[in-house]
């Protein structure tokens, strides 16, 4: 910061400043901006760091980054460096990085809700809370355990069993949290039914674009089309499957509706233009093109719609949104990536092992473990190539 200041004093700490900043070799002013001085360890990474709020034009920027390039031991920073370097001085823990990296990629409102609540430290907390727990209940088996001739020291008793039994069942209760695939990846709505049911036209209507073909042509759909979309501020996948009958034409065929059996067993959501007797449980019944000359009512369909005159559409994307958000976190919790919930069923294995034994001696080995389940979640025991691979999701710099 010094070198671009010409000579001139440094702000000061913590307060926007207005300073012409120039080229350290000809001192020729570069731009009029606003520069912050952050000392550490109070910083975004725990280190010093200085910020130049520049003009955004490019020959601006580029002047700038030119001049700090010209420096002796500056360098461009990696990707997701920065986060890196506050995980590393632990400013963050890697739950929190994690959503950091979430955030950047967030393209719907619950997905930015999600990520910025992880950012914010919601499950740090929540784990920290877990530990310090788990912490007092291993002191009192450690005191069991090394004073165990001493009259003073009482055995673990009921309140140390009821103690561990209302930590189990509060970890156990975050176990069943919605997963942040569904955030992340989107709410699987999958279209299925016979032949030329009018699948392939509903999803393009749903996506607001041509995204499959569409032909008066029975099997034009021979393989699974998956376009994602945003409704309602939520993220969906929808997918359009193979026609189902019982005599495929041929062998790819074949393949198509044996894909589309499988897209139907994993969907959150199944959309069924079918005779609505033959629906799979669970799944939506639609009696499509209601607007064709031969169209008939069908007593046990759950919507009535056209794709082409948009009859029925807007109650059936206000029936996605009313099941996908049954689907997804509330907006007062948070979901789990598999990482953080594989972390959090070994946490609550663990604590069930605890309650489980009666030898002292072992259940400070499950509390032990339990404290290990929690700092694996954190990063405490991470593995350099789990940290590489994650922070290399970053934008250059962040």
């Amino acid at each position: 910061m010094d070198a671009l200041l010409g000579g001139r004093p440094r702000p000061a700490s913590r307060r926007a400043s207005l300073r012409t900043i120039v080229d350290p070799i000809d001192q020729r002013a570069l731009d009029q901006a606003l520069l912050l001085w952050l000392p550490g360890p109070a910083s975004a990474t725990g280190e010093d760091m200085a910020e130049f709020h520049v003009h955004g034009g490019r020959a601006v920027v580029a002047a700038v980054l030119r001049s700090l390039g010209e420096l002796s031991g500056l360098r461009a920073a990696e990707a997701g460096e920065f986060t890196r370097r506050a995980f590393a001085n632990g400013r963050i823990d890697l739950t929190e990085a994690e959503a950091l990296g979430d955030l950047l990629t967030a393209e719907t409102e619950t997905q930015r809700r999600n990520a910025l609540a992880l950012a914010d430290g919601a499950l740090s907390r929540k784990l920290a809370d877990w530990l310090q727990q788990i912490l007092l209940l291993s002191a009192r088996v450690e005191a069991v355990l090394d004073f165990e001739d001493e009259a003073d020291v009482p055995d673990l008793g009921e309140a140390f069993t009821a103690e561990l039994q209302r930590l189990s069942r509060d970890v156990s209760g975050w176990c069943d949290r919605p997963p942040v695939e569904r955030l992340r990846d989107g709410i699987r709505v999958v279209l299925a039914g016979p032949p030329n049911a009018g699948k392939s036209t509903l999803l393009n209507a749903l996506a607001g674009r041509e995204a499959a073909i569409v032909t008066p042509i029975a099997g034009t759909t021979r393989d699974l089309v998956e376009v994602p979309v945003s409704i309602g501020g939520i993220a969906f996948l929808l997918t359009d499957t193979a026609g189902l009958h019982e005599a495929a034409a041929d062998a790819v065929e074949a393949i198509g509706i044996a894909r589309a059996r499988q897209a139907i067993e994993s969907a959150d959501i199944l959309l069924w233009l079918g005779e609505a007797g033959e629906a799979p449980a669970g799944s939506v019944r639609i009696a499509a093109r209601s607007d064709e000359a031969e169209f008939k009512e069908a007593d046990k369909a759950d919507l009535t719609l056209s794709a082409h005159t948009g009859q029925g559409m807007h109650q059936l994307t206000e029936l996605l949104v009313t099941k996908a958000i049954a689907l997804l976190p509330r907006e007062d919790e948070v979901a789990l990536s598999r990482r953080q919930r594989d972390g959090i069923e070994h946490l609550s294995a663990m604590l069930k092992l605890a309650k489980a034994e009666t030898d002292p001696l072992l259940v400070a080995e499950a509390l032990r473990m339990a404290r290990t389940a929690i700092n694996r979640v954190t990063g405490r025991a991470g593995t350099e190539d789990m940290l590489d691979a994650l922070f290399g999701r970053f934008c250059i710099g962040k």
